[in-house]
């Protein structure tokens, strides 16, 4: 299997920069959407059910997005005209008008974000990558073409980045709805055996190096 030159952008790393043609009009990225997040997901292609319903549930989710600033934009390697066309019968079919652009994604383009993997034919996979306003990649995410994605997660992830961004926190898993602990977060852990013994002092907690707090 060739696998020879496949590459992604991992976590922490700069998003590379591209030029995309999109619906909207060209969008230079990260420059573009620099001080703002985004998030861009690809799909294997226009006119498929499981990638018609998952821009049906972005659209459904784009509010949400909006709310934490967050600029949504999906990708594929179809030309920008099928993107028009596809929009244009999902509002005219099912009542739904896509908001956010959709980029023409050229091979060169899908392979410096690891979209055309090597197993997977021609047709880009189901990946998704946040972005934070300093253009660092905060969440990348695979999917294969058989199965849709689960937006919500992806307004969830986006929200507790956020959140672990500006208190210095983590969050628990199903955060804000955790079993054990609900919507509190997590204190990072201690860095000497003083913090450890404090810890229990200054927070709730099950042992000092599980210690939560309310925001």
């Amino acid at each position: 299997m060739e696998e020879k030159g496949f590459s992604m952008p991992l976590l922490g790393d700069d998003f590379p920069e591209m030029e995309l043609v999109t619906t909207h009009g060209v969008l230079h990225l990260p420059q573009d959407l620099k001080g703002s997040w985004f998030l861009l997901f690809s799909h294997p292609a226009d006119f498929t059910p499981v990638c018609t319903t998952e821009f049906v549930a972005f659209e459904q989710h784009a509010k949400e997005f909006e709310a934490l600033g967050v600029k949504l934009i999906g990708m594929s390697v179809d030309q920008v005209f099928s993107h028009i066309k596809w929009a244009e019968w999902i509002k005219e079919k099912l009542g739904v008008s896509i908001s956010f652009p959709i980029a023409a994604a050229n091979d060169a383009i899908a392979e410096k974000l690891g979209l055309l993997h090597p197993g997977k034919g021609t047709n880009t996979v189901r990946a998704v990558f946040i972005v934070d306003p300093n253009g660092k990649v905060r969440l990348v995410v695979y999917y294969p073409q058989e199965i849709g994605r689960n937006i919500g997660e992806f307004v969830r992830a986006a929200k507790a980045l956020q959140v672990s961004d500006k208190n210095g926190v983590a969050v628990p898993a199903d955060w804000p709805n955790n079993s054990l602990i609900k919507d509190r977060v997590i204190i990072p852990p201690a860095k000497t055996m003083k913090d450890a013994e404090e810890r229990l002092k200054k927070y709730e907690g099950y042992d000092w190096w599980f210690c939560h707090k309310s925001l």
